[in-house]
């Protein structure tokens, strides 16, 4: 790394996979407080974000709602979490494809990682809407993470519980050697 700070930059458009990513890019910014958090949310020039409604076409007033409530639902993760004045991060609203987008703020912040959800598309939906996460994995100059939310079922683990040692503590038993001497052949001895 050639800089003090690692910067991850972390697709996000407000639906389930995205949080995913959201989530764990505040969890690897919490327990390494040298990164920084570049998160980046593309609209399609012909679309909308469809928790943000507009009525026309995507124009700089709506560009600014959609930064406002990615930096509204950023700031109250990081509140939930009790880590808001830990994580350092920049929020980028851009128009255009989102895999583009993505790759193009990490090739402008020098990107050390890229977070992306993934939405878990099957294949005829992979072959006509294309996969972001795809395109970005494809693409990047960099180390790319794919956040999916956690669907495994619960398992009950032990419980690590700490324990009082009675009695004098016996190390693990390692092996010895009934010598500790190395034979090593002279240089001056021809190898045949």
């Amino acid at each position: 790394m050639s800089s003090e700070h690692s910067q991850v930059v972390v697709g996000f458009d407000f639906t389930h996979s995205a949080r995913a990513a959201m989530y764990r890019a505040i969890t690897v910014a919490n327990r390494a407080p040298f990164h920084v958090l570049h998160f980046v949310c593309a609209i399609e020039p012909h679309g909308q974000i469809p928790r943000i409604p507009h009525h026309g076409r995507v124009d700089l007033a709506y560009v600014e709602r959609v930064q406002q409530a990615l930096l509204d639902e950023i700031a109250a993760e990081l509140k939930v979490a009790a880590i808001a004045d830990r994580v350092h991060f920049f929020v980028h609203v851009r128009i255009g494809h989102a895999a583009e987008e993505i790759l193009d703020l990490a090739r402008e912040v020098g990107a050390d990682l890229i977070i992306v959800g993934s939405k878990g598309l099957t294949g005829v939906e992979r072959i006509v809407l294309g996969s972001v996460a795809e395109h970005v994995v494809r693409e990047a100059r960099c180390t790319v993470e794919v956040a999916r939310p956690k669907t495994y079922e619960h398992v009950d683990l032990l419980k690590v519980v700490d324990a009082d040692h009675h009695g004098h503590y016996t190390p693990p038993h390692r092996y010895t050697y009934s010598t500790s001497c190395v034979s090593l052949r002279p240089d001056e001895w021809p190898l045949y």
